[in-house]
């Protein structure tokens, strides 16, 4: 799943290669993911694309005025393309959710880009919206974990009732971390995914942060600058636990564990994370805070 690293990679790539051009049409491909009809996406043709921007795990791309808000979800992508086919794509044939042309530069064959979907599962979301706000995820997102501050940090996990793993991955308490990156926060900060975000010491809280502000600053670090092609191998390259289970974990050399649930899973090291006890892998067990 793309997060804040990747999506603000994005949104950087974005600004240096389509920002300043004329979107000239926008196919849809997938009828599922666009979720508003006015305006329409038909609005956005002849208009001049004018800023990028990120909200969280979403992307805003600003076409004079509209705003054209994409969620990737699970297993969607953006992919750059150079001479895109004139002919508009079939809708429901392959994992292509929606393409946008732009115009063409100095007399090159006009390109753009595709947003697609793997799997059969889709989320892939498009909005085209007056002002960001109007997508309710948008919304509702909590302070950027870039962003929130230390002290503001320690009290939204103070006043949350459950395990850090949901506590950071909840986009309404901090917004942008997902799957991946909560595990390796968590392993940073060497704290059981299933403590209770609101039994924290004060050492404990300031650890997380710290260690949720290096992880995502590194893997930003990382992202910035690559091809849109290559950010999801750069992603794969700086992992020390997600799906890693079975490998040795770099820091200690204990195994990587894993924990699944119905329609995810989260990876671990024991020797790190939980005082080298195994976490139960079934998800109503008594697991370990």
């Amino acid at each position: 799943m793309p997060e804040l690293p990747e999506v603000e990679a994005l949104t950087a790539f974005l600004r240096e290669h389509a920002v300043g051009r004329v979107v000239t049409r926008v196919d849809l491909a997938a009828v599922q993911a666009i979720k508003t009809f006015d305006p329409p996406l038909s609005a956005l043709g002849g208009l001049e694309l004018t800023g990028v921007a990120r909200h969280g795990k979403f992307l805003d791309l600003d076409v004079s005025g509209l705003h054209l808000v994409v969620h990737l979800a699970r297993a969607g992508w953006l992919h750059w393309r150079t001479g895109l086919p004139t002919a508009p794509p079939k809708p429901g044939k392959g994992p292509l959710a929606l393409r946008v042309h732009l115009d063409s530069q100095d007399g090159t064959p006009p390109d753009g880009f595709d947003l697609t979907e793997q799997g059969t599962r889709k989320g892939l979301a498009v909005y085209v919206v007056r002002s960001p706000a109007e997508v309710p995820g948008v919304a509702r997102l909590g302070p950027d974990a870039l962003e929130v501050d230390r002290d503001a940090f320690v009290a939204l996990l103070a006043g949350r009732s459950g395990q850090l793993k949901g506590a950071l991955t909840d986009q309404t308490l901090i917004a942008g971390i997902g799957n991946a990156y909560s595990d390796e926060i968590l392993h940073a900060a060497r704290l059981s995914p299933f403590k209770m975000a609101d039994k924290l010491t004060d050492d404990e809280a300031l650890r997380l942060y710290d260690a949720m502000r290096a992880t995502l600053a590194e893997a930003l670090e990382r992202q910035v600058g690559q091809r849109a092609a290559t950010m999801k191998g750069e992603k794969r390259s700086g992992l020390q636990v997600h799906a890693r289970t079975g490998l040795p974990c770099p820091v200690c050399g204990d195994t990587v564990r894993e924990v699944s649930f119905a329609d995810t899973s989260l990876q671990y090291c024991p020797t790190c994370q939980t005082g080298g006890k195994p976490l139960a892998d079934r998800r109503m067990s008594k697991l370990l805070r």
